[in-house]
């Protein structure tokens, strides 16, 4: 079951991924109010559309890191299965109301950007009382709303970027000049943030991508359609971003953050001048 449902999210993630993206329409049932396992991901910035309530199960679609996940809550509230829906003949309900949100030429990643952030500062201060500094940024940077580039296996640096950084897209391309990205010896998660509201609403649109990874090569190309700068997209992940960056004191992009073999938090400002002396530090 496990492969079957694979190959439906694939499957559905061709089909979200071919949405206009253009005109925003009202949802024509009244949004109710958001579980509590989905606000938490609506608060790192995951975008979230809510699918209506085919047999007395409210379904919601969540998008985060380019990940699609669907959620049916039960009658009474008190449960929710995370999946997809089958009915009697085991045709698939949710492909049918991902369809009748296309064509009702709906938008997935409309009609969220005012749903409330939930304040977790108290929960990760008291979490982080302990810690030292460089542990703190690491956990922060870890907790950042980041998209992978490169390979899951490959050991792992992290770089705050601008989709319209120069710098930035100079030190990607190094990467994939020097097939480091490729060949499984780095894996690059990128941290997006903005300068401008172009820029935010490009990071957004990153964040919630289901192929963040060829979107951003494609947008370093020169592919004005890779990032569009979308209205009406959630910008909380971004913000948090932003946020985490801004109380590091961060002022540059890319700004990388890296834990060596021994353990040691590392940072580079600005674009790095050696890839192997990264390579070297962080490969066993």
């Amino acid at each position: 079951m496990k492969k079957f449902l694979t190959v439906f999210t694939f499957a559905l993630s061709l089909g979200l991924a071919s949405f206009n993206l253009n005109s925003a329409h009202a949802q024509e049932q009244a949004l109710p109010e958001i579980p509590a396992p989905i606000q938490n991901l609506v608060n790192e910035g995951a975008q979230i559309r809510y699918m209506g309530d085919d047999h007395g199960l409210q379904a919601w679609l969540t998008i985060k890191n380019g990940v699609e996940q669907y959620f049916y809550v039960m009658p009474d509230q008190n449960a929710f299965v995370m999946g997809m829906l089958f009915d009697k003949d085991g045709k698939l309900i949710t492909v049918r109301q991902i369809n009748r949100l296309r064509a009702q030429g709906d938008d997935i990643l409309d009609d969220i950007a005012d749903i409330p952030v939930k304040d977790t500062t108290a929960m990760q201060k008291e979490a982080m009382e302990f810690k030292s500094p460089s542990e703190r940024l690491f956990y922060d940077v870890q907790n950042s709303n980041w998209v992978p580039l490169g390979q899951p296996n490959a050991p792992v640096i992290y770089s705050f970027v601008e989709p319209n950084c120069p710098h930035c897209h100079s030190f990607i391309n190094d990467l994939l000049a020097q097939r480091l990205i490729r060949e499984g010896k780095i894996q690059v998660r990128l941290i997006p943030i903005g300068f401008d509201e172009k820029g935010i609403s490009q990071s957004a649109f990153l964040i919630a991508a289901p192929d963040p990874q060829d979107r951003w090569i494609r947008h370093m190309a020169g592919d004005e359609t890779a990032l569009p700068a979308k209205s009406g997209i959630n910008q909380q992940g971004v913000q948090r971003n932003m946020a985490i960056m801004q109380s590091w004191k961060f002022d540059a992009t890319p700004m990388i953050v890296y834990r060596n073999t021994g353990g040691e938090v590392k940072i580079i400002r600005g674009k790095p001048q050696d890839l192997n002396s990264i390579l070297n530090d962080i490969t066993k």
